[in-house]
């Protein structure tokens, strides 16, 4: 008998006493998530760690996530926005912006693909999302995880968890959805335009293209200061090419701890009663509609600029202006390479591909400048 009500007592102390169906499509959802960062490899280095988070959450009566547990503490990092900036010094010392410094013009053509952004922020309020949980949902057409994390963490916490899920799953997805919105929006003509090799970009304007950024867009948008500071040190580490050992540990000890960190505590805020709403099927099509426009945007703002200027821009280019560096821009070379094989417009890609990091980066601070 008295084992009898040890093992009751076992049985309504375990997570069967408290799991619910909800907690089963989460655990579901997640082994798909783990499905397609494993077997098909999505995003894996951040949707392996989300998804075991979410898993993690939806076990029931851990105590993880309380005061007191492992994900509470690591979560600090995400609730006071210190993760996702600090991966952002390893993505500046990742990112090459030569072929920007090139090209300058394609800074603009950067800047045009953050049209989504603004368009699936106006559509979130008609949908009845408040201004900050509608501004941080229009930051995935930037297609940039960190600032998308950055954002929701920061104004919109609740529904960090479906921002940061389909962002991630929609910048994995850029070499599936991008090829037919490319090709509806150019002619075969305009895809087969072959572009001049790009000059040599010296090292001290490699080296004061970061400092001044960093001035000028600070200045302007005090609120980017964060982001861009970051972005740019971690660049700056790159191509000073004097501390190789900062750069190095930058691009991958640094990142990789962070990514882990980022990833479980992202995922464990996709508990069941929080994610599985009406709210997060708008959210998937909200970033979906940004994602689009985004792609449309660079687009038809590139052929806008051969008609005014005479420019001989490749359009595909445009559509690399997302943040997504460097899928982007090689989704580009691959449509471009079908139509006319020998068509290399790769670097002339990257140019508007990493414009699109500092583009999300100020279109993320304008929202963040208007709504707080």
């Amino acid at each position: 008998m008295e084992i009898l009500e040890k093992i009751m007592n076992i049985l309504s102390t375990s997570g069967f006493s408290d799991f619910t169906i909800g907690n089963f499509i989460m655990i579901v959802v997640s082994g798909i998530l783990l499905y397609l960062a494993i077997a098909k490899k999505y995003e894996p280095l951040l949707l392996v760690p989300i998804a075991f988070g979410a898993l993690i959450a939806n076990i029931p009566l851990t105590g993880i996530s309380e005061p007191g547990g492992l994900l509470f503490y690591l979560s600090l990092g995400v609730k006071y926005e210190i993760y996702p900036l600090l991966i952002f010094m390893g993505v500046g010392a990742m990112t090459d912006f030569g072929p920007l410094l090139a090209n300058p013009i394609t800074f603009l053509i950067g800047a045009a693909a953050q049209l989504g952004i603004f368009f699936s922020m106006v559509l979130g309020l008609v949908l009845g999302f408040n201004l900050p949980e509608a501004g941080s949902i229009g930051v995935i057409g930037g297609a940039d995880g960190p600032i998308a994390i950055y954002i929701a963490s920061k104004m919109a916490p609740r529904i960090l968890g479906a921002i940061a899920v389909v962002s991630y799953s929609y910048m994995s997805l850029v070499p599936v959805i991008q090829p037919p919105i490319l090709k509806l929006l150019t002619t075969k003509a305009e895809r087969r335009i072959e572009m001049k090799q790009l000059r040599p970009v010296s090292r001290i304007e490699r080296i004061l293209f970061p400092i001044i950024s960093t001035i000028f867009v600070g200045l302007v948008l005090p609120p980017s200061v964060p982001i861009i500071g970051m972005l740019m040190v971690g660049n700056l580490f790159r191509e000073s090419l004097v501390v190789p050992r900062l750069s190095d540990t930058a691009q991958n000890s640094l990142i990789n701890i962070l990514t882990i960190f980022l990833g479980i505590c992202v995922g464990s805020t996709m508990e069941a009663r929080y994610f599985l709403n009406f709210q997060t099927i708008e959210i998937i099509l909200l970033g979906l509609v940004a994602f689009t426009v985004s792609t449309a945007g660079g687009v038809l703002f590139t052929k806008l600029l051969n008609k005014i200027t005479g420019a001989n821009l490749n359009p595909l280019i445009g559509g690399a202006g997302l943040s997504a560096v460097p899928m982007a821009a090689r989704v580009a070379q691959v449509v471009a390479q079908k139509e006319k094989p020998g068509n290399f417009i790769l670097m002339h890609a990257m140019g508007p591909n990493v414009a699109g990091v500092i583009g999300t980066t100020v279109a993320a601070s304008v929202i963040i400048a208007l709504l707080q």
